[in-house]
């Protein structure tokens, strides 16, 4: 037996998230079982635990789309029993059982094992979030962006995945401009390394077709009239990184900047990226980032308080990130 979040629709197709016990032969196929020490708490989780957006598309199902944790068991070469692995994405904590648990039973390919000098804890502390910022710095560079062509822009500073992509960039050399909705954090941000810090309404609104060239490069995780507006005014040749939609899905621009200036934008796909690139990401991750700013980033929940977790999350009341220690129920 086992603890976990599961998640559920009654008969009346009433959502409900309760933290229960569970037989280990409830968990789905796979062939490596995993002890979970801990997981990461997304802001995906905290919609999928409190049901306010669609995230979860299969019942019941145990959410968290990130953990970190032991193999136990294992029918494929690639790990064996005492292995320490990690896991984001694949549509686990979505479709799959996924991380708010003591077990998982997945995939071999979906995992990769733990990149030294970090702990789980401290890799569950990078998460997603942070995963996805090296998916996005990784992709300006294969791009060809260079620290000498001018300033990055970074929105959404203040989420995770902002955060992580102002202190990987600015570790890289680039010049870093942060946007926020919360200009009372300016010293903050400056200290992961933003070396100036705009407000976010300078980018909300409908954008022109084209403005000044302001920026060298972008890492965006907001999606709609701020991504119109961040391609409207990249330099010639700039390209940004799309990896959230946090004001919306749309994409309100014109085709002028990237016929008149040849910029390009790059996708990034956190969720289904190949094992290849996941084992670069994160092999640079655990060479650039600093453990001790990550340290102070990090905040401790057991496992039995993670609803209340994702409660927090949600009103805004969260600064940096929070870590759910599996075995402290």
């Amino acid at each position: 037996m086992f603890k976990a979040w599961l998640i559920q629709k009654d008969d009346m197709q009433q959502y409900k998230a309760e933290f229960t016990e569970l037989n280990e032969n409830q968990l789905p196929a796979g062939n490596v079982l995993v002890r979970i020490t801990h997981s990461g708490m997304n802001y995906k989780d905290a919609l999928a635990l409190t049901g306010k957006a669609p995230v979860v598309r299969k019942f019941p199902l145990i959410p968290g789309i990130d953990f970190g944790g032991i193999v136990e068991t294992s029918d494929s070469p690639l790990y064996k029993t005492g292995d320490k692995v990690i896991l984001t994405g694949w549509e686990v904590g979505e479709l799959h059982w996924g991380g708010l648990s003591e077990l998982a039973r997945v995939k071999a390919e979906w995992l990769v094992k733990l990149p030294e000098p970090f702990s789980i804890a401290q890799a569950m502390g990078v998460g997603t979030a942070g995963f996805t910022a090296m998916l996005a710095v990784l992709a300006l560079e294969r791009y060809g962006i260079r620290p000498h062509q001018g300033l990055v822009l970074v929105t959404g500073a203040n989420g995770g995945v902002g955060g992580f992509a102002i202190n990987l960039l600015a570790k890289a050399g680039y010049t870093v401009i942060a946007a926020t909705g919360r200009p009372e954090e300016e010293a903050s941000l400056k200290s992961i390394g933003a070396s100036e810090v705009i407000h976010r309404d300078e980018l909300s609104a409908p954008a022109k077709p084209l403005t000044k060239e302001r920026w060298a490069a972008a890492i965006d995780s907001v999606g709609s009239h701020t991504l119109a507006n961040i391609c409207a005014a990249l330099q010639r040749d700039g390209a940004v990184a799309a990896c959230g939609m946090a004001q919306g899905i749309d994409f309100p621009g014109s085709v002028a900047p990237f016929i008149l200036r040849g910029i390009a934008l790059l996708g990034i796909n956190s969720v289904l990226c190949p094992t290849e690139l996941r084992e670069a990401a994160w092999k640079r991750i655990a060479s650039d980032l600093d453990l001790d700013k990550l340290e102070e980033m990090i905040q401790h929940r057991p496992l039995l308080e993670a609803l209340n977790a994702a409660k927090d999350l949600i009103a805004g009341k969260v600064k940096g990130r929070i870590v759910i220690d599996i075995a402290n129920k």
